[in-house]
């Protein structure tokens, strides 16, 4: 199922590609346009930890992850995570985008390329888990038609040792309409 599901997608000028070495630099140059960001992620990739964290995420097992291209420049990342195939659900997380492709609708096009992808291929239930901090992605998965299901208190530790408090959310594909 990971090779029907993990596979490249566009949509436009929109493109998610595996994410792979070659990406490194790019990569590193849109996610240094954000330092502040990044204490409310699990994990950072701000200059100072860009290296390991770009090393550790394209050989984890639980993830799929893209780079995100809006024409020829890569302007973030996102991924398929946790994949638990006799249950038939994924969560779609890890995601960046830079700064000035954010509020444009980039986010909204990438999540549902990979929603209507995921739901073709079987899957029938995404997850969503967001830091109760992120205002921003609660808002832009609310829009998607995701239901927040609860809070996963203390759920993780996040690179900054903060005990987060994790926002659950979900979309069935009986619920999505593309």
């Amino acid at each position: 199922m990971r090779d029907t599901l993990y596979v490249e997608r566009a949509d436009g000028d929109l493109r998610l590609v595996k994410l792979a070495e070659v990406h490194h630099e790019a990569l590193r140059a849109a996610c240094a346009a954000d330092a502040d960001i990044w204490p409310i992620y699990s994990s950072s990739f701000d200059p100072a930890h860009f290296d390991t964290s770009f090393a550790a995420l394209l050989v984890n097992p639980v993830r799929m992850p893209y780079a995100v291209f809006a024409g020829d420049r890569l302007v973030g990342m996102t991924a398929y995570l946790r994949p638990d195939w006799s249950a038939q659900t994924i969560e779609i997380g890890g995601s960046y985008l830079h700064p000035d492709v954010r509020g444009t609708g980039l986010n909204g096009k990438l999540k549902r390329l990979m929603i209507d992808h995921a739901f073709a291929v079987g899957i029938r239930r995404i997850e969503f888990r967001i830091d109760e901090r992120n205002a921003r992605s609660q808002a832009a998965v609310a829009k998607l038609g995701c239901v927040k299901e609860g809070v996963l208190r203390a759920e993780r530790i996040t690179w900054t040792g903060f005990v987060r408090d994790t926002g659950l959310w979900s979309l069935l594909a009986e619920e999505w309409k593309g």
